[in-house]
Order: structure tokens, then sequence, then C-alpha cells
């Protein structure tokens, strides 16, 4: 049953491709048909989730076979690709979605810092009482995630050179170097010497000297090369499909009067909610580390590897990127960030936790509709 639910989701991901590209300019000449138009949303919408998780599949069947560092790069940047294609076609086809990227990221980091984690961790009191995870390993995300935050999404807005919350072409160029620099330190870290700080607390400890000899030394090079071709196949109709996902949504928050900062949560909906599950999955069978991993590591992800391709795409193209939150976006980013500080700073958590983490989810839903 699981290999044929495997193998639906590309062929359906495909057959909407194939749908769209025969249909779709007619299809987008009856939008004033807000039903239709709701169809068309929903059948998208279902479509790129469903495939994205089959993308999310073949990227761990990759990482198993491998290893590290290779295998949790081709993970992160599957996802990172779907991602930049959504904000990517909602950009080049709206001339007012300078803020998207923006919006993007901050919705991720509320979306998964407390709403996952809140839900999660709320869940796991309940079923368990108490949970354990590794701290060094949590410690070392937010080191990386709190000054990829900072210079993302506040500093914009302090810098002189520009007013408006964007940056400098110089400022731009630098600060991408800067980020990808970053998180490919914690990467080789993650992956190499310092791999043992996420893992489980109580597993066995590993040696960073027998790390290379943990790695596969023979690889199956005909099963490498089709995982691989299936990863693309997974990956493409996200791709191709979002375009025409971007003409929808922005004629649907023209239309509705809805806040623009909707367009970015959806697609942070649509990017991790393959992550979100298996994160509270986790949870619920009491694999905390793992899912702090999933949580966390797509937060980092994000900040280090997205927001310097959004920027390269509007250098090229000459598309504005606005990045500086407003000032209740920076207040609630700041909090989130101190907050997820205090919650990791202890080997343990409750559902005091996921209770706090929540009503800041919840806060910033209510901002969103109401500034």
């Amino acid at each position: 049953m699981r290999t044929i639910m495997t193998a639906a989701r590309p062929v359906f991901g495909w057959l909407s491709v194939a749908l769209f590209l025969i249909f779709g300019s007619g299809w987008m000449t009856h939008l004033d048909n807000h039903m239709f138009t709701l169809g068309l949303f929903v059948w998208l919408f279902v479509a790129i989730i469903w495939v994205a998780f089959g993308v999310v599949h073949e990227a761990e069947t990759l990482a198993d076979m491998l290893g590290e560092p290779l295998g949790t790069l081709v993970l992160t940047l599957s996802i990172v690709i779907i991602e930049v294609a959504l904000i990517s076609a909602v950009m080049l086809s709206s001339p007012g979605s300078s803020t998207l990227a923006r919006d993007t990221m901050y919705a991720v980091l509320m979306i998964v810092l407390n709403g996952v984690v809140g839900v999660g961790l709320l869940m796991g009191g309940i079923r368990h009482y108490e949970q354990a995870f590794n701290l060094k390993g949590a410690s070392a995300y937010l080191s990386v995630i709190v000054p990829l935050t900072i210079i993302a999404l506040v500093l914009p807005d302090f810098t002189t050179s520009t007013s408006d919350g964007s940056l400098a072409r110089p400022q731009a160029i630098m600060f991408s170097i800067l980020t990808i620099g970053l998180y490919g330190v914690f990467i080789w870290l993650q992956t190499g010497r310092h791999r043992g700080y996420f893992v489980a607390p109580d597993a066995q400890p590993i040696d960073p000297r027998e790390i290379e000899h943990q790695r596969p030394h023979k690889l199956d090079k005909k099963s490498l090369l089709w995982h691989f071709i299936l990863l693309l196949i997974n990956i493409l109709p996200i791709v191709i499909l979002s375009k025409s996902l971007a003409k929808i949504l922005e004629y649907g928050i023209a239309v509705t009067g809805a806040p623009v900062a909707l367009g970015g949560i959806i697609i942070a909906m649509l990017v991790f909610a393959p992550e979100g599950i298996s994160a509270l999955i986790a949870i619920r069978a009491d694999r905390l580390t793992r899912a702090i991993n999933l949580c966390l590591g797509a937060v980092a992800s994000t900040l280090g590897l997205t927001i310097p391709a959004v920027l390269a795409i509007g250098l090229y193209t000459g598309h504005p990127v606005l990045l500086g939150l407003p000032s209740s976006g920076i207040v609630m980013a700041v909090a989130t960030l101190v907050l997820s500080a205090m919650t990791f700073s202890n080997a343990r958590t409750t559902m005091l936790e996921g209770a706090v983490h929540l009503s800041m989810f919840i806060v910033f839903l209510v901002l969103v509709f109401s500034p």
C-alpha cells in the first residue's frame, strides 16, 4: 500500500502539470468565478503538499545511501529548492510582492518555533509528562538561528543605505556570502566532528574518529541514480505548478482583501508541511531530539540558504526585495528567539513550554489579520 502511495504522488503531480499546461491559460481567464478559483487553489495546494512528501521521502532515502555530510545537504537543498521556486514564482508574477520573501521567512519562524513546537511540546507533555532531548544540539541550532534572523529580518530596518527595509547591493552580496558561510560551517560541524550533538541523549556516543568508518564504502550506483531521478521527478511538478499557484494566490488576496502576509504563510505551510508532520509524529513517539532537528533545521536552512537565493534573484532581475520586518514583527521575532532559548536551555520539556509557545503563535495569527 505504501509503495502504491509513493508511486501515486509523482503521477498525480505530473497529471496536474499536464492539465494545467493544456487548459491552464483558459482556466486563468475565469478566475472571477470564485468557487472555480477556490477549487483550483485547493487542487494545487493538495498536489504540491502531496508531492512534497515524495520529495522528502526520496531525499531521506538518498541521505541514508550517501551518508554524511552529503545526505543532509541533499535533504536540505531539496526543501530549499521548493521554497525558492514558490517564492520566485510569486515575486516575478506580481510587481507588488517585494515583501513576500520576508513574509515567508517570518512565517516559517513563527509557524515552526511557536506553532509546531508549541503543539508538539504540549502534546508530548500530555502523553509523556516530560521529554528529554540533546541540549547541545538545540543550543547549536539556536546559536546559528539567532544571528541569521537578526541579519536577515531585523538589521535591514536599521541600515542607513536604504530607507525602506531593503539592502543596498554591497550589503545584499556580503550578507548573502556571510549567511551561506555561517550555515556551511554549521553543516560541516553537524555532520562531522560534532555529529553526536544531534542524536538522542541516550544514544551511543559518537567518536568523531569513527565517522569515516560509518560512511558507506560501496554505493549501488544504479540505485543511487534511480532515487536521484525520482527526486527530480517529484521536485519538477512543484516548480512548474508554482507559477499557476502564484497567479491564483495573488488574485485571491487582491479580491478578498486578505493581508498580503497571508501569501507568505501559505508558502511556509506548503514547504514545511511534510517536515512538520514528521516532527509531530516523532514527538508522539517520544523522539524529541529528532523533532528538534527537523524544526530548528528547517528554520536554519530557510534563513541560511533561501534568503541568499532570493536576494540573488532580486539582484539579477532588478526586482525589489524588502526584508526588514515591521515593528510588531521585530518584537515577535525577538520574543520568539528569547523564548526558544529559554525553552531549550533545559534538557527536559513539559506542557508549560508548549502552552507558552502556542500562545505566541496565536498572537502572531491575530497580528496578521489585525495589525
